[in-house]
């Protein structure tokens, strides 16, 4: 007799990248969300970042940054965009982060295999093609991952919005090895 597998809702949706049967990913997020609230209990949290820290990361599905570097809920600040680039949006975040919640440390963390790699500006022009209006925001496409980070870090150690410049640094992670590698910060002028 062979034992039947069955595959739950949950694994379908993750092997298919769609919602279990019947429905979609968002009403698969709120009925996790229900279960998750059953459980729920206040843990009595400030909005503070515990660890005083503000990490930058990219968007990539494959990064789980509390895992990789050991942290734990309330520990950090997590601001994440395509490609971890600092934009003028994650300067705001920052400055929001250090000066509203008493963070003092950035960690910027791009990674292999990044998107952003294969991407051009064209990319821009390609939508602006496509429906008429060339967006506002550049794309940030990168060739060099260590570049990137170095110039990363430059806008965060420039702007003129944040507090604190002097511990921001800057890694590659790889999505092969789970391991950081950290980039020599850029030569000072």
């Amino acid at each position: 007799m062979t034992e039947k597998v069955t595959t739950q809702p949950n694994e379908t949706a993750r092997a298919t990248g769609t919602g279990g049967p019947g429905g979609n990913v968002t009403d698969d997020l709120l009925a996790a969300n229900r279960l998750y609230a059953q459980d729920f209990r206040d843990p009595g949290m400030d909005a503070r970042p515990v660890r005083r820290v503000a990490i930058v990361a990219c968007m990539d599905a494959r990064l789980d940054l509390h895992a990789a570097l050991g942290l734990e809920l309330g520990d950090c600040h997590t601001i994440r965009n395509a490609g971890g680039v600092v934009t003028d949006d994650i300067i705001r975040s920052l400055t929001i982060s250090q000066r509203a919640l008493g963070t003092r440390s950035v960690v910027l963390i791009h990674h292999t295999g990044c998107g952003l790699l294969n991407l051009t500006e064209d990319f821009r022009h390609e939508l602006e093609m496509e429906v008429g209006q060339r967006p506002s925001w550049a794309v940030e496409c990168f060739k060099d991952l260590d570049q990137d980070v170095r110039q990363s870090m430059v806008r965060v150690r420039t702007s003129p919005f944040l507090l604190h410049t002097d511990d921001v640094r800057g890694f590659v992670f790889d999505v092969t090895t789970g391991l950081l590698r950290e980039v020599d910060p850029p030569e000072a002028p």
